[in-house]
């Protein structure tokens, strides 16, 4: 049997989150990169398959492939970091310092990979501007997920703020149990089955995904959303950030070594 009880899961867990804040900045840097990309590519397949069915359903189930790639090649994912490094932490086998070290190099890394995608993506599909958004599916898809991300919460002002945190909340809830779920099997299929369905979960709810949002808001803006840079960062990037961490950290990092920890 390839299955790992919860208290092997944690403590193996607790060592991965070590290791990563013993890696180089270079290293975080790079390996947040790939994430970043492998996350866009996960994205526009999502929506890619979203569009072409008329089911979103049908994104969700497409979109854990970019996430299982990034688990078993062991990059950077600062949402999955969010509980993994913190287990650490609380386990006493780290210091803050060294958490808050790898988070900036790891979201430093996802954002400019991201970016990168997202550049390459908008010449892909205006190919090189010589095609009108208007007659892409596709495009519109992203126009209206990178508005409906920002300038929709900021129309509701404070109720708007609540809900995209809360959406943070239960987002990322269950990101960092796909990052968890995946130590529960020694096999490759059994990795990849486990973390795929928490992901699944949490995409097909539409909520909110820090590194996801590095892609989809700047690519919407590219192709002509009415969004700004400050529409990005104050009504989306900064809090959605924020309570990605606190519910990576407290809801599934300090309740799962809580209730493995040895008495």
């Amino acid at each position: 049997m390839d299955y790992v009880n919860p208290y092997d899961v944690i403590e193996d867990v607790a060592v991965a989150g070590t290791k990563k804040t013993l890696l180089s900045a270079k290293h975080i840097l790079i390996k947040g990169a790939l994430s970043g990309v492998f996350l866009g590519y996960a994205t526009t397949l999502a929506y890619t398959g979203a569009t072409q069915t008329g089911l979103d359903v049908i994104g969700a189930l497409m979109f854990p492939t970019g996430f299982a790639m990034i688990l078993l090649l062991n990059l950077e994912l600062v949402t999955g970091s969010f509980a993994m490094i913190p287990i650490a932490l609380f386990r006493k086998q780290i210091q803050i310092p060294a958490m808050l070290r790898n988070f900036f190099w790891a979201f430093s890394g996802n954002l400019l990979g991201s970016l990168f995608y997202a550049v390459l993506f908008y010449v892909y599909i205006t190919k090189m501007g010589h095609l009108n958004v208007a007659d892409s599916a596709l495009a519109q898809k992203i126009i209206a997920v990178s508005q409906s991300k920002t300038i929709e919460y900021k129309a509701m002002g404070l109720d708007g703020g609540i809900t995209m945190f809360v959406k943070a909340l239960l987002c990322n809830w269950m990101v960092t149990m796909g990052a968890v779920m995946a130590f529960t099997s020694k096999s490759t299929i059994g990795k990849i089955a486990a973390m795929w369905i928490p992901v699944f979960i949490f995409f097909a709810h539409g909520f909110e995904h820090a590194v996801v949002n590095m892609f989809v808001i700047p690519t919407g803006m590219m192709l002509g959303a009415d969004v700004t840079w400050s529409d990005w960062w104050l009504w989306n990037q900064i809090p959605v950030t924020i309570g990605n961490f606190l519910s990576g950290c407290l809801f599934t990092g300090w309740a799962l070594h809580w209730i493995t920890q040895k008495k």
